[in-house]
């Protein structure tokens, strides 16, 4: 791509407004290149020993570790998060490289011998190649995610970053050469989604599509797909909620609440998106988080002793000032925050203030919709059975967490609650040997885990006659 005149797309920091780099336009035929290319690099791959795929796996990790310090750097100038959640996500980076390499030489299947038949056996085996599609919300995770098992299961990879944060994403690929993937192996092809994406959703030679975003995106891809037969997982948009109940630690739960909302300015799909408190400990907790979440420091991810970044884009920051407005607009409580900040150091940013908002109705957007942003709507309710009523009525089933001392509680919550993933006394954070991912309108299929490992292989039954 870089041999020939090419059209370039501009990538900005979001905190300074300035452009901080520039990625390839890849046309239809250019992906369809790389899919050749990946599809050519798919044989030698899938037949070099798990061993040897384990080794340039760590091998990449290592050098991933070493240059964490750069990458970061580069992620939240690009992203915007703040450096330590930006460092954070590099070493998840090599946490789910590292593992995946650890288990690539465990993959099986069973013997089946059947004495009056014969004696039968399955294997798995890759599927050739497969696709990803990732967002500009946790870029460096969630490639993580998609190359960690499918590279480990022998497949060769397309994978597609958002045209907003593809630098760190490009960066890493280098890295991964550089420790021995051979070519073509992992290619990556940067552009817009309309024309990358789904060149890849609708590519018969795609075997897989692993897809990370909004449920509206989720299902163009899932109908572009149609007919070519792929396998789908994706992951998409989540409405979190995280119920308090009267018998929980109050301080560790509003520190829970700051972090689970706050992390990433509000833009993670498994943040806490609505927080429901018991009434009897109602006016002491908003008071605690209300203090809290003003101790929190806005401005450049890069400074020292900032505690949240800008929203990625204009467009997210203007969405997010729209829904405070309409809620204002129905004189619903604003306990702290609400407002853009755009004066000074904030002149060129997409910066907001850290927001709560106060019991809003019930049909509130807050309520109902995936908010991506600083903003944290808070609900008394009167029971458990209320608390997960409230939290049910939504299209979203991504994650969901319960902050209490009592296992009948927690065991309640995790029966009642429509979830892929339930916390109980935590949120948001996911080890990779977890599987993750959401029901209803968050999407289909797991990502971590063994369950990830299975999306990518197929199950072969040998039947051999006496």
């Amino acid at each position: 791509m870089e041999d020939r005149d090419t059209v370039r797309g501009e990538v900005f920091n979001p905190a300074t407004g300035e452009v901080l780099g520039s990625s390839v336009t890849f046309t239809t035929e250019d992906v369809n290149a790389s899919i050749d290319s990946a599809k050519n690099a798919f044989l030698e791959w899938s037949q070099t020993s798990a061993r040897i795929r384990s080794v340039i796996l760590f091998r990449a990790a290592s050098i991933v570790r070493e240059e964490q310090n750069r990458l970061s750097e580069l992620l939240t100038s690009e992203q915007g998060k703040i450096l330590p959640e930006a460092k954070n996500e590099i070493q998840g980076f090599a946490n789910i490289l590292e593992y995946y390499a650890s288990i690539a030489g465990t993959i099986s299947g069973y013997a089946l011998p059947k004495s009056d038949y014969g004696y039968a056996f399955t294997k798995k085996e890759p599927l050739g190649v497969c696709g990803a599609i990732i967002p500009w919300n946790m870029p460096v995770l969630i490639m993580g995610w998609k190359t960690g098992p499918a590279l480990a299961a022998g497949n060769t990879l397309v994978l597609k970053p958002s045209q907003k944060t593809p630098l760190t994403t490009l960066k890493i690929a280098e890295i991964m050469k550089r420790a021995g993937l051979p070519d073509g192996v992992l290619e990556i092809v940067t552009g817009s989604g309309d024309i990358v994406g789904g060149a890849i959703a609708k590519s018969r030679e795609i075997s897989a599509l692993s897809f990370t975003g909004s449920s509206g995106t989720g299902a163009e891809v899932e109908r572009l797909s149609c007919g070519t037969h792929k396998r789908l997982t994706l992951e998409l948009g989540g409405s979190d909620p995280m119920v308090v109940c009267s018998d929980a630690d109050i301080d560790m739960a509003v520190s829970g609440a700051v972090s689970g909302r706050f992390f990433n300015c509000g833009q993670t799909c498994t943040a806490v998106k609505r927080l429901f408190v018991f009434e009897e400990i109602f006016d002491v907790f908003i008071g605690k988080l209300k203090e809290k979440t003003e101790k929190i420091s806005v401005g450049n991810g890069l400074l020292k002793g900032v505690g949240m970044g800008p929203l990625n884009s204009r467009e997210g920051l203007f969405e997010i000032n729209k829904i405070v407005r309409e809620e204002l607009d129905r004189e619903i409580s604003v306990l702290t925050g609400g407002n853009i900040l755009n004066e000074g150091q904030f002149r060129e940013g997409n910066f907001f203030e850290p927001t709560l908002v106060v019991n809003p109705r019930e049909n509130s957007r807050l309520l109902r919709d995936e908010i991506f942003g600083p903003v944290l709507p808070v609900v008394s309710v009167d029971s458990l059975d209320t608390a997960i009523d409230y939290a049910n009525k939504t299209e979203f089933g991504l994650g969901a967490s319960v902050w209490t001392k009592s296992l009948k509680n927690a065991y309640s919550f995790s029966e009642g609650v429509d979830a892929g993933i339930v916390w109980v006394n935590k949120h948001l954070k996911i080890p990779p040997e977890i599987p993750f991912g959401g029901e209803k309108s968050s999407g289909t299929g797991r990502e971590n885990g063994l369950s990830a490992l299975d999306r990518y292989m197929r199950e072969k039954t040998v039947i051999i006659s006496p």
